[in-house]
């Protein structure tokens, strides 16, 4: 299975956040063992690094922490048709556009976020951790 992590679901695990890390372990846990294939967008890498940085008030640790999740985690980039699918979605929140028009461009099995709701009109199943570790 192919999925899509979310920028908050990689953050709830890197930043150990309380509430939420567990779940997000589970999933990349259970990856290696199922062998499920995890993804990141080229554009949330950035995304990740700035919250990590700012969370963790050490670049070299965003960095080396970033660096860890791609070993076992691979970036999908993001294409210009990815833009242009993504703006002529009209969704409110484009950030989130521009993850399902990815998702959708690499023929993604599902998207794992805790925002459900802000992907709009979806194809592709959207689910939150727990959902996706329920089934």
């Amino acid at each position: 299975m192919r999925l899509l992590i979310d920028t908050n679901v990689i953050l709830d695990y890197l930043l150990s956040r309380e509430g939420f890390h567990e779940q997000a372990k589970e999933i990349f846990d259970l990856a290696q063992y199922v062998g499920d294939f995890e993804f990141v967008s080229s554009s949330a890498v950035t995304d990740i690094f700035y919250h990590a940085r700012k969370e963790l008030k050490d670049t070299f640790e965003a960095q080396d922490r970033i660096h860890g999740l791609l070993t076992f985690c691979s970036v999908l980039n993001v294409t210009e048709q990815d833009i242009r699918t993504a703006l002529d979605m009209r969704w409110k929140d484009f950030e989130d556009a521009v993850q399902y028009a990815v998702a959708l461009a690499n023929h993604v099995d599902a998207i794992i976020t805790r925002n459900v709701k802000d992907f709009e009109r979806t194809d592709i199943p959207v689910l939150t951790p727990g959902e996706f570790l329920n089934e």
